[in-house]
C-alpha cells in the first residue's frame, strides 16, 4: 500500500547544527570519511547481530554482541533521534551509523500483519509452512494456498526470492530501492519506485509508483522490507542527508545543488527557483525559521510513534463494504477487518484502536441506520452480528491494562459521543429506549417448585459484550506455545497436533501451564484459569433472554467457547479442574445450571453437558453420567400448552399463557437434548444398568416424538454394528423408544408415521420372536387396524421373516396364530380397510378364513363401499370361490348408482366383470343380477356394452373348471335379457334428450355416431326398426328448431 502518485512527506523536524564554525562540522570524525564517502553496508559486523535479527539461532553465535549494538538497538528501539541529537552535544559517526542501522523494523510479523488481511495467527491450518491436509482435503488446502499466494505478503516474498529488488539505498532514516514487477500475459514488465520512512523500528511512511490502492502494504513495499530485513549486509547506508551536507563547504554545496538540478530539471527546476528566491528575500518566511527540512533525520519529538496506516482507505473500504449491504461476500470482509484489529490488539499496536475508530465512523454513518429507525423495523442478523464484534472489541481496548487513563478518557468520550446519536443501536438490536427488564416481566409463581429465585437474569455467556468469551480468550492467548524464531508467513501456523475425529483431522493449538505469576496461586496457570472460567460461564443458570437474535446468540456464543475447549488437550490437571467443576455444578444453588433445582426457563445445559461428559467419561465415568442425566431436563415443556402437541413443539406459540419470552431456538435446543442423550447411549453400549437410566432419562425428559425416533434408530445402528454381535439390552432399548414413539403419535398425523411402523417391525424382529408377538398382542395400544394388517401382520407372516429368525414349525404357527387374530380383530373394528388383508392372512387356516368372510358380509350391508366390496369379490374369485365373489357382487350393485352421462365412471370395468361372472355361472345368477344392474345403471352405453356380451354365449357355457356346457342363446324377448333390452333402450331414448337440451354444433357429429349406436340397440329388438323409426320422428318433431342438426339426422337417417 502506499500514497500513490504523491511525493514522500515532508520532514516532520528542521535539522540545524548551531555553534558549529566552517573550520570544525559535526559530520567530520577522526578518521572519518571525507565529503561524500559516507556509504557503508548496513550489515552488522558479527554473528551475534545477525543472531538479534533472526538469521542465526540464539546460543550459537560466534561472537558476543558489542556494547555498541546493544546500546543503540535499546535507544533506537525507544527514542526518536531528534531527542538523541539534544541529549548529546556530539555523537561519533559510527554511533549514528548503529542507531540509524537499528531502527528499521527486525520482524516480519508486523511487516505480514500490515500486507495480508490473514497472517496465518487467526487460523491454524493456513499457510504452506503447516502440515499438509489429510485425505479429502487436499483440494480445500490447494485452493486456500491458491488464495493465500495472491496476498500482498506472499506476493512481496516471490518478488524478493526472484531478485527482483533492486537499487536497495538507506539514507538516514529513509529507505528506498526499485521492484520489478515481471512480465504476466497481458502485462509487460514494469519497475516500481518504493520509498519507505521508518522510526523507532516501526514504518511510518511508504510511497510505491504501482499505483495500486488498498489498505494494506502493496507487495513491492513488502519486498523491499524484507529485503532490508532478511539482507542487511547489502543495503548502502548513509547517514541522514543533513549530515552529508554538514561535511560540504560552499563549493561542494553549490556543486551539488547545480548536479542535482541538471539531473532533475524538468521536476524539481520550478521548485529550486522558488526555494532560490525566498532564501535571497531577507523577509521570507522561510528565513525566519532556523534549520532546514530532512526527509531522512528521522522523528521529532512530538511525533507519534506508530505503524503506517492509511486511514482513508479504511474509511472507504468499510464504506463501500455496508454499501454492499452483505452481498459479494461484504461481512466477510468486514469480519476480516476485525480480525485485523484484534490481531493489533494482540501485538499491542495502536493502530488497533485507531483502524477501529475509522470502522466505528463508518458503521455510524450507516444510512440503513436512519432508515430502519424510520420504518421501526429491526437490523438484520448479519448486521446485528458485525455490530456485536465491533462492541466485543471496544470492550477489549476499553479493558487493556497497558493503556494510559488518559487514553481511555478520551475513548470514553469517543464512545458517549456515538452512543448519544439517535440512529445509534442499543445492545438488542432495537431501537427502544431501554433494555426490557426481565425481572418484572417474570412472575415468581413460575418458578420451579417455588424454593428457587434467579438474580442472574443477564447470563454471561451470549452476553452482548462476551464477557466470558474475552476472558477466556485473554487468558488463553497468555499460555498459547508460539515460535520465537519467526522467518516468515508460514511460521504463524505456531506448534500444532492432529488428531482424528468423526473422519476429519482437527488441529489442535498446544497450549503449556507457564510457569505462575506472583498473583497466581500455587498450581494454577493462565490455561487452568482459562478454562475454569469458560466452564464458570457455560454452567451459569441464566434466563433464556427475548428475541429471536438474542437467544440465537445464546446457543452460537456457548458453541463457539465449546470449540474453542475442545482445541485444548487435556492433561491431568485440567482434568482435575473438569472434575471440580462438575460437582460444585452439580451441587451449586440457584447461580448452577445444573443445580438440583432450576428456573423452568432457564436456558438448557445441553450443549455444554455433552462436552463435559465426553469430556470426563475415560476419567470419572459415575460423573460424566451424573452431570449428563441432570441436564436432560427441559422443563419449559413439562407445563401444560394452552393448545398445540408437545409431540410438535414447533408449533408451540407460548408455552403458558402471555409467556415471556418466546423460545425461538425450541427445535435447535430439543435437537441438542437429542444429542447428549444419544451419546450416552452410545457411551452405555454394553453396560446393562447404565442403558437402564439413560432410557428412563429418555423417556421422562423428551417431549418429541421425531427425536425420540432419531434415538431408536441411533440405538439401533449402535447396536447391529456389523464388526460384533448385537447387543441386546441396547436392542430393547431402542425396541422401548419405537414402542414410546408409536404410542405418541397413534392418534396424531405424522408424515413419517409409514416408515416409523415399519421400522419398528424390523427392531422387533431383531430382538426376537417374543418382541413381535407381543406387539401383536397389544397392537391396539400401538398401530392402527390398517397399519397392524397391511404392514405389521404381513411383514411377521412373510418368507423372509421367518428365515431371519430361524424358526421351527411350532413357533412359524404360533406366530401365525397371533397374526390371524390380529387380523380378525382389525377386521371388525374397521372392515372397510381390513378386511382384505384379513382374508389374505387368514387363507391358511379355515375356520378363520371363514370368520374372517362372515365379518365381511355383516359389513357389507352397511359401511363398505361397492368399490371395496368389488375388490374383496375379485380376490374371492381368484381364490376359487365363485359364488362367494357372486355373492358380493350383488351386494355391491346395490351400492352403486351410474347417472346416464357417467360412460367412464371407474366401477363400470367391475360391473362387466360382475355381469360376466353371472353370466359363466348360469341363467338364474344372471336373472339374479340383471335387475339390480338395471336399477343402478342408467349409462346407455354401458348397459348396450352388457346386453351385447350377455347374447354372445350361453350363460354357464364355461364352467368353473374350464369344461364347456350345452345350451342355447337366451332369447333376447324372454326374461331376463328382455328387461335389460327395454332397459338399454330407454337409457338412449333419456340420454338423447338430455343431450339434446344443451348441445352445441361442435357436437353435432359426436351425437349422430350416438344415436348409430342407439339404432343397433334398437335393432337387436323384434321391432326394434319401428321404435327407431318412431324414436327418429319424434326427434324431428320435437327439435325441429335445429334445422342444421335435424338435417343432419334425415340425411343419416331417413
Amino acid at each position: 500500500m502506499a500514497e500513490r502518485g504523491q511525493l514522500p512527506h515532508p520532514a516532520k523536524r528542521l535539522c540545524c547544527r548551531p555553534g558549529y564554525g566552517s573550520g570544525c562540522r559535526p559530520g567530520q570524525r577522526a578518521g572519518g570519511s571525507g565529503p561524500g564517502g559516507g556509504a557503508l553496508c548496513a550489515g552488522p559486523s558479527s554473528a551475534a547481530a545477525a543472531a538479534a535479527l533472526g538469521l542465526l539461532p540464539l546460543g550459537k553465535t560466534q561472537s558476543p554482541e558489542s556494547l555498541l549494538d546493544i546500546a543503540a538497538r535499546k535507544v533506537a528501539e525507544k527514542w526518536p533521534f531528534q531527542r538523541v541529537e539534544e541529549r548529546f552535544e556530539r555523537i561519533p559517526e559510527p554511533v549514528q551509523r548503529r542507531i540509524v542501522y537499528w531502527s528499521f523494523p527486525r520482524s516480519e510479523r508486523e511487516i505480514c500483519m500490515y500486507s495480508s488481511f490473514n497472517t496465518g495467527a487467526e487460523d491454524p491450518a493456513a499457510g504452506p509452512g503447516g502440515a499438509a491436509a489429510p485425505g479429502g482435503a487436499m483440494d480445500a488446502a490447494a485452493a486456500a494456498a491458491a488464495d493465500e499466494n495472491r496476498l500482498p505478503f506472499r506476493r512481496g516474498i516471490a518478488l524478493l526470492d526472484g531478485g527482483c529488488v533492486d537499487n536497495v539505498l538507506q539514507v538516514g532514516f529513509h529507505l528506498s530501492g526499485t521492484v520489478t514487477e515481471p512480465a504476466m500475459q497481458s502485462e509487460p514488465e514494469t519497475v516500481c519506485n518504493v520509498a519507505i520512512s521508518f522510526d523507532r523500528c516501526k514504518i511510518t511512511s511508504v510511497t510505491c509508483s504501482c499505483g495500486n490502492k488498498d489498505i494494506f502494504y502493496c507487495a513491492h513495499v513488502v519486498a523491499l522490507s524484507l529485503y532490508r530485513i532478511r539482507k542487511p549486509d547489502q543495503v548502502k547506508l548513509h547517514l541522514p542527508i543533513s549530515e552529508t551536507l554538514f561535511q560540504m563547504n560552499r563549493d561542494q554545496l553549490q556543486k551539488f545543488v547545480q548536479y542535482l538540478i541538471t539531473v532533475h530539471h524538468t521536476e524539481v527546476l520550478p521548485t529550486a527557483q522558488k526555494l532560490a528566491d525566498e532564501i535571497l528575500s531577507q523577509n521570507s518566511e522561510i528565513n525566519q525559521v532556523h534549520g532546514a527540512p530532512d526527509p531522512t533525520a528521522g522523528a521529532s519529538i512530538d511525533d507519534e510513534n506508530c505503524w503506517h496506516l492509511d486511514e482513508e482507505q479504511v474509511q472507504e473500504q468499510v464504506k463501500l463494504f455496508l454499501s454492499q449491504g452483505g452481498y459479494h461476500g461484504s461481512g466477510k470482509q468486514l469480519n476480516l477487518l476485525f480480525a485485523k484489529v484484534r490481531e493489533m490488539l494482540k501485538m499491542r499496536d495502536s493502530n488497533g484502536a485507531r483502524m477501529l475508530t475509522l470502522i466505528t465512523e463508518q458503521f455510524m454513518a450507516d444510512p440503513r441506520l436512519s432508515l430502519w429507525r424510520q420504518q421501526g423495523t429491526t437490523m438484520t442478523d448479519k448486521y446485528r452480528q458485525l455490530w456485536d464484534e465491533l462492541g466485543a472489541l471496544w470492550m477489549c481496548i476499553v479493558l487493556n491494562p497497558h493503556c494510559k487513563l488518559e487514553q481511555k478518557s478520551s475513548w470514553l468520550k469517543q464512545l458517549k459521543k456515538w452512543n448519544s446519536v439517535d440512529v445509534c443501536p442499543w445492545e438488542d438490536g432495537n431501537h427502544g429506549n431501554e433494555l426490557p427488564n426481565l425481572t418484572n416481566a417474570l412472575p415468581q409463581d413460575l418458578l420451579h417448585r417455588g424454593v428457587t429465585s434467579i438474580t442472574n437474569l443477564e447470563g454471561w455467556v451470549g452476553h452482548p459484550l462476551d464477557p466470558i468469551g474475552t476472558l477466556f480468550g485473554s487468558l488463553m492467548e497468555a499460555c498459547r506455545v508460539d515460535d520465537d524464531s519467526f522467518h516468515g508467513f508460514s511460521d504463524f501456523t505456531g506448534k500444532t497436533k492432529q488428531m482424528q475425529q468423526s473422519g476429519t483431522f482437527l488441529r489442535l493449538l498446544e497450549y503449556q501451564h507457564l510457569p505462575a505469576h506472583k498473583f497466581l496461586e500455587e498450581g494454577e496457570s493462565y490455561l487452568t484459569l482459562a478454562v475454569e472460567v469458560a466452564l464458570i460461564g457455560l454452567g451459569q443458570q441464566r434466563i433464556m433472554p427475548d428475541g429471536l437474535y438474542a437467544q440465537e446468540k445464546v446457543c452460537r456464543n456457548e458453541e463457539q467457547l465449546i470449540s474453542k475447549l475442545q482445541e485444548i488437550e487435556l492433561d491431568d490437571t485440567l482434568v482435575k479442574i473438569f472434575r471440580k467443576q462438575a460437582v460444585f455444578l452439580l451441587e451449586g444453588g440457584p447461580y448452577s445450571g445444573l443445580g438440583e433445582v432450576i428456573h423452568r426457563e432457564s436456558v438448557p445445559m445441553h450443549t455444554f453437558a455433552k462436552y463435559l461428559f465426553t469430556s470426563l467419561l475415560p476419567h470419572d465415568a459415575e460423573l460424566a453420567y451424573k452431570t449428563a442425566l441432570r441436564a436432560m431436563r427441559l422443563l419449559v415443556l413439562e407445563s401444560t400448552a394452552p393448545s398445540g402437541d408437545l409431540s410438535r413443539p414447533h408449533h408451540i406459540a407460548s408455552v403458558v399463557p402471555n409467556r415471556y419470552p418466546r423460545w425461538f431456538t425450541l427445535s435447535h435446543i430439543e435437537s441438542q437434548q437429542c444429542e447428549l442423550a444419544s451419546t450416552m447411549l452410545t457411551a452405555a453400549k454394553g453396560d446393562v444398568r447404565r442403558l437402564e437410566t439413560v432410557l428412563e432419562s429418555i423417556q421422562k425428559n423428551i417431549h418429541s416424538s421425531s427425536h425420540i425416533f432419531k434415538l431408536a434408530q441411533d440405538a439401533f445402528k449402535i447396536a447391529t454394528l456389523m464388526d460384533s454381535l448385537p447387543d441386546i439390552t441396547l436392542l430393547k432399548v431402542s425396541l422401548e423408544l419405537g414402542l414410546q414413539v408409536m404410542r405418541m403419535t397413534l392418534s396424531t398425523l405424522n408424515w413419517r408415521r409409514r416408515e416409523m411402523v415399519r421400522w419398528l417391525v424390523t427392531c422387533a424382529t431383531e430382538v426376537g420372536v417374543y418382541a413381535l408377538d407381543s406387539i401383536m398382542q397389544n397392537w391396539f395400544t400401538l398401530f392402527t387396524p390398517t397399519e397392524a394388517t397391511s404392514i405389521v401382520a404381513t411383514t411377521v407372516m412373510s418368507n423372509s421373516t421367518i428365515v431371519r429368525l430361524h424358526l421351527d414349525c411350532h413357533q412359524q404357527e404360533k406366530l401365525a396364530g397371533s397374526a390371524r387374530t390380529l387380523a380378525l380383530q382389525c377386521a371388525m373394528k374397521d372392515p372397510q380397510n381390513c378386511a382384505l388383508s384379513a382374508l389374505t392372512l387368514c387363507e391358511k387356516d379355515h375356520i378363520a378364513f371363514e370368520t374372517a368372510y362372515q365379518i365381511v358380509l355383516d359389513a357389507a350391508t352397511a359401511g363398505m363401499s361397492y368399490s371395496q366390496l368389488f375388490t374383496i369379490a375379485r380376490y374371492m374369485e381368484h381364490r376359487g370361490y365363485p359364488m362367494r365373489a357372486y355373492k358380493l357382487a350383488t351386494l355391491a350393485m346395490t351400492h352403486l348408482n351410474l347417472s346416464y352421462n357417467q360412460d367412464t365412471h371407474p366401477a363400470i370395468n367391475d360391473v362387466l366383470w360382475a355381469c360376466a361372472l353371472s353370466h359363466s355361472l348360469g341363467k338364474n345368477e344372471l336373472a339374479a343380477i340383471i335387475p339390480l344392474v338395471v336399477k343402478s345403471v342408467k349409462c346407455a352405453t354401458v348397459l348396450s356394452d352388457i346386453l351385447r356380451r350377455c347374447t354372445l354365449t350361453t350363460p354357464g357355457m364355461v364352467g368353473l373348471h374350464g369344461r364347456r356346457n350345452s345350451g342355447k342363446l337366451m332369447s333376447l324377448d324372454k326374461a331376463p335379457l328382455r328387461q335389460l333390452l327395454d332397459a338399454t333402450i330407454g337409457a338412449y331414448i333419456n340420454t338423447t334428450h338430455s343431450r339434446l337440451t344443451h348441445i352445441s354444433p361442435r357436437h353435432y357429429s359426436e351425437f349422430i355416431e350416438f344415436l348409430s349406436k342407439a339404432r343397433e340397440t334398437f335393432l337387436m329388438a323384434h321391432d326394434g326398426h319401428i321404435q327407431f323409426t318412431q324414436f327418429i320422428d319424434n326427434l324431428k318433431q320435437i327439435y325441429k328448431g335445429k334445422k342444421k342438426l335435424m338435417m343432419l339426422v334425415r340425411e343419416r337417417f331417413g
